[in-house]
């Protein structure tokens, strides 16, 4: 029986030095864990929740009517309302669908990559006949606007998938279409209760051509669930969840690796989200002039604006904004945010990049991770760390090179979390950005940040009430 030698538990404790960033000694002196989870580490989904109190105004039965009422007098289309209330299934539950992703994995039996052949194998297993179209772009109508749009593929039941001819120039497309309709197969049995696939389009969904007024449909209720579902299935299909981290971990999260086995850059991006064992993470999909197509906020970020409409004040200084306004920036990069949002200021990284949907419309896909989390399992105290990089911003209108220590303990969770783009990150100005230009924390607001006198009758309420007070405390009894 062989006996370690005191030299190789040093070496070994050096090994692990390294992997983890750590002084070898942190290892030795009896370290206490880290405390339990602070508040930081909880978030998921942006909305804070809110009670619903006085509890009869949110019995079920006045729901059930003042809803659809709501819905119609805003102008809400059902097909938005459901997205907004599966975006918040989703980040409650930070992606995790076990039966979608169980299914995925008994077709595809987690075989990784998987090719367009690979997938057709599996259409005709299942009884699926594929038939190809040909069709060029049009100018379709969704809700109140006109786009240029492709239909890429649409299924018809029972057992009929149709295909843009297309799609053949881009199998990374193809794939993903394809692994929807046989989602759709398997799932459902092919009763044809599925969006077909088109560019542009509502958040998570397909230009329709439907009436702009709003309302409460079940039909369209279980559309929008039914296309989620799908596009989950394909995910996990194309993506299993061990092989895909695994890969992931082998190019330390770069998205153009996925390029090498024929994903496209938003199925890695969004999957990545999931199969990652760190779970704060966030995903954009923004067409100009500021719809989000696709948004996941499992780490809790606010909207730099609303899914259904662009806000009238959008801060410049995300990453996704600059990117879809400004076509002469780079088409990819990184960046380290402090995001002032009230009295918090909170720590993200994101790699963004500019891509074009078949029909060639601009989009900017963002993936990003809360930083905070990792500091602190790290024994960094996160608060400190987005101190000294904020008065950094705050001394130079809002960005700035990061300093040297914040810099280093970013590097150091880098390499622990095997996030190559949040050391990319480092080497360009971090910047503050905020949840609306007018709240914007700079003492001279950027360009986006159009002033206001506008006043807030709270703070009005409040100045009357400390001029009252202050009088009371100087007055003399009689």
């Amino acid at each position: 029986m062989s006996v370690t030698q005191p030299s190789d538990h040093v070496r070994n404790t050096h090994l692990l030095g390294r992997v983890f960033q750590r002084d070898t000694r942190w290892f030795l002196d009896g370290s206490a864990e880290p405390d339990a989870p602070s508040p930081v580490e909880a978030r998921a989904g942006g909305a804070r929740a809110v009670p619903l109190e006085p509890a009869f105004l949110f019995s079920k039965s006045l729901l059930q009517a003042a809803i659809p009422e709501l819905l119609a007098q805003t102008g809400t289309t059902s097909r938005q309302f459901a997205h907004l209330l599966i975006r918040s299934h989703q980040e409650i539950s930070r992606n995790d669908f076990p039966d979608l992703e169980r299914a995925a994995e008994r077709i595809g039996e987690r075989r990784f990559p998987l090719s367009v052949d690979d997938l057709l194998k599996l259409c005709k297993q299942h009884g699926l006949a594929i038939r190809w179209f040909e069709r060029p772009p049009l100018l379709a109508r969704d809700r109140n606007h006109e786009l240029r749009s492709v239909v890429r593929s649409f299924f018809d039941p029972p057992k009929t998938v149709y295909l843009n001819r297309e799609l053949q120039a881009d199998p990374a497309r193809l794939k993903f279409d394809i692994a929807t309709h046989l989602a759709h197969k398997v799932l459902h049995g092919g009763d044809g209760v599925k969006s077909a696939h088109a560019t542009g389009g509502d958040m998570g969904g397909s230009p329709d051509g439907g009436p702009a007024s709003g309302g409460l449909s079940a039909q369209d209720v279980l559309h929008a669930w039914r296309d989620f579902e799908c596009s989950f299935f394909a995910g996990a299909l194309l993506c299993p969840k061990i092989p895909f981290r695994r890969f992931l971990t082998r190019e330390s999260h770069r998205i153009e690796a996925g390029e090498k086995l024929g994903l496209t850059p938003a199925l890695v991006m969004r999957r990545m989200t999931k199969v990652s064992p760190y779970p704060y993470w966030h995903f954009f999909d923004a067409y100009p002039p500021g719809y989000l197509r696709a948004v996941y906020r499992g780490n809790g970020i606010p909207l730099p604006w609303g899914n259904m409409a662009q806000v009238s004040d959008p801060c410049p200084q995300w990453a996704v904004f600059r990117m879809i306004d400004d076509r002469q920036a780079p088409e990819r990069g990184s960046q380290i945010s402090v995001l002032r949002d009230g009295d918090q200021s909170l720590l993200y990284c994101c790699h963004s990049r500019r891509v074009a949907d078949m029909a060639g419309n601009a989009h900017v896909l963002s993936v990003g991770v809360d930083l905070a989390p990792a500091l602190l399992a790290h024994g960094t105290d996160p608060a400190q760390v987005v101190d000294q990089i904020g008065r950094a911003c705050l001394g130079h209108r809002g960005i700035a090179p990061i300093p040297a220590a914040p810099a280093r303990s970013i590097a150091a969770i880098a390499k622990v979390l095997n996030i190559a783009w949040v050391e990319d990150a480092l080497k360009v100005p971090a910047r503050i950005i905020c949840p609306r230009s007018s709240r914007c924390p700079l003492p001279d607001p950027c360009d986006g940040a159009q002033a206001s006198r506008a006043r807030e009758i709270t703070d009005v309420r409040d100045e009357i009430l400390g001029r009252a007070r202050r009088g009371k405390k100087g007055s003399v009894p009689r």
